[in-house]
């Protein structure tokens, strides 16, 4: 990858917060929020009389810092809106770690957005994210994902999703795991993180945190958040637990003995041990260990 190293793919994203980028005191409080990753909002949570100083306001408080490991995204208005060029210019240098491009639908417009933000100085290591949240983006999730050296994430827009495709909101997100499975596989196949929708329900706790399960099971990385309560329980979620970590150092060591001895057969606990378990297992435990950082950096 030209620009961003593998390490930044794989750091943990396993609450993504969306903040107003209009809200001065919300752009403060997220620096003491245990969110492994903020969306600091110029476009859905902002109203156009508002766009400007939001603008202004968030690039001020990333520039002032104090967010600690927190990953920092902007999210932009579109370069088709009045507010979108400008919003990439500033959002070049705010010093934050990726710009979060709404209603993506096609590749072009990925790099036509990159290619404001290089001509505006973007240094090397600025991410690019992509918002999907439209059946033609759905469509086009393979080509996007593939846009440019710069895109790391891709950030379901559920609810938008629902909308256009005249959808319920249903309890096991029945209608919209065709668009989900498809931007999941394409994220994968382009070595990308990708993070789930979403839940809008705030008084629903059980189904949030059944939402966050069935992400989990599906593959995604962690979830989009509307509210700071909810951190908690998707940090929780999508973190593997003790047993999980041990069992993966287990394979860990296993594959590494018989390696050692010779052995091409792998048998732990009566199971097989094939290479893509020990991927897998190595997996978690980075994972592990990213997350056990971040919160010693957080302390």
């Amino acid at each position: 990858m030209d620009h961003l190293d593998r390490d930044r793919l794989a750091r943990p994203r396993r609450s993504v917060l969306y903040m107003p980028g209009s809200n001065a005191r919300a752009l403060e409080k997220a620096r003491g929020l245990p969110a492994d990753a903020l969306i600091l909002d110029l476009e859905d949570a902002v109203a156009p009389d508002a766009k400007q100083a939001a603008r202004a306001q968030v690039r001020a408080a990333v520039a002032a810092g104090g967010y600690g490991p927190r990953e920092l995204a902007i999210r932009v208005n579109g370069l088709a809106t009045p507010w979108g060029h400008a919003d990439l210019v500033a959002a070049a240098t705010a010093g934050a770690d990726a710009v979060l491009l709404p209603k993506v639908e096609s590749a072009q417009s990925v790099r036509e957005a990159a290619a404001v933000l290089e001509a505006a100085g973007a240094p090397p290591g600025l991410a690019l994210w992509c918002m999907m949240e439209t059946p033609r983006g759905m469509l086009e999730a393979a080509a996007i994902a593939a846009a440019h050296p710069r895109l790391a994430v891709l950030v379901m827009g559920t609810s938008d999703l629902a909308k256009d495709l005249h959808a319920h909101h249903t309890p096991l997100r029945l209608p919209l795991l065709t668009g989900l499975g498809l931007c999941l596989l394409a994220a994968r196949a382009e070595g990308l993180a990708i993070v789930d929708g979403v839940h809008l329900d705030l008084a629903d706790e059980e189904g949030f945190a059944a939402a966050c399960r069935q992400g989990l099971e599906l593959g995604f990385d962690g979830k989009t958040l509307i509210h700071p309560r909810t951190i908690e329980t998707a940090n929780r979620i999508f973190a593997p637990d003790e047993a999980e970590i041990a069992q993966a150092r287990r394979i860990i060591a296993a594959h590494a003995e018989a390696a050692a001895a010779g052995q091409g057969v792998v048998v732990l606990d009566g199971r097989l041990i094939e290479n893509l378990h020990v991927a897998e297992a190595r997996r978690k435990v980075a994972l592990a260990e990213a997350i056990a950082s971040r919160a010693v950096a957080a302390a």
